[in-house]
């Protein structure tokens, strides 16, 4: 498997998390998204939308992270990034898409630009990100509420711990609160398991 990202992508990262639970092996292929590698020709030949992630599986190209991880988990059920149960996998599912439909999308690179380039200031640009951040991570903390578990849905992390994590990241980048509800301890338990540390920008070789 070829994992097509970038260190700072909140998306590949919660791929490289995903690959990390399951103990699957890949390799990297960087593009530097700040110098606009991801629209070269060569990858957009990989990926239309020239975004990251893309995995390369078996000479199939799967883009979109959520669709991604969803592929890991049919493919290699275990652990299970999903629950068993059809109400307990929608909570998870709507925990993550709250981040990954709701939040990311709305505050990633191509909207921040696509901002600037309509004259909006720096700071208005960094207060819109930090807004949508701070809002998404509220409903997050009352979705999940007083679960019991360490992790978002239970007693090992899923989806939405997969979700979660990366998009505390983008939070401290721009100043974002992040103390809502068990969101602190949450991150935390999942940041002792190897596989999230692993997979964190800061120790990618691409990470600058």
């Amino acid at each position: 498997m070829i994992l097509h990202g970038y260190f700072r992508s909140t998306a590949t990262y919660r791929v490289r998390i995903a690959l990390n639970l399951k103990g699957l092996t890949y390799t990297d292929a960087f593009h530097h998204l700040r110098k606009g590698e991801q629209r070269a020709p060569a990858y957009l030949a990989v990926n239309p939308q020239g975004l990251v992630p893309a995995l390369e599986v078996n000479g199939d190209i799967l883009t979109q992270s959520i669709a991604i991880c969803e592929y890991l988990d049919e493919t290699c059920p275990e652990p299970p990034l999903l629950p068993a149960d059809p109400v307990a996998r929608a909570h998870v599912r709507a925990v993550a898409l709250v981040i990954a439909c709701d939040v990311h999308p709305v505050q990633n690179l191509k909207i921040l630009d696509r901002l600037r380039g309509l004259g909006v200031g720096k700071e208005d640009v960094v207060g819109w990100a930090r807004t949508v951040i701070e809002d998404g991570l509220e409903a997050c903390a009352r979705l999940i509420g007083d679960d019991g578990g360490p992790y978002c849905l239970g007693e090992r992390p899923t989806l939405a711990d997969i979700c979660l994590v990366p998009q505390l990241v983008n939070a401290r980048r721009f100043g974002a609160r992040t103390d809502y509800g068990r969101i602190g301890a949450i991150e935390a338990a999942c940041l002792a398991l190897p596989a999230f540390a692993a997979a964190a920008p800061q120790a990618q070789s691409d990470a600058e």
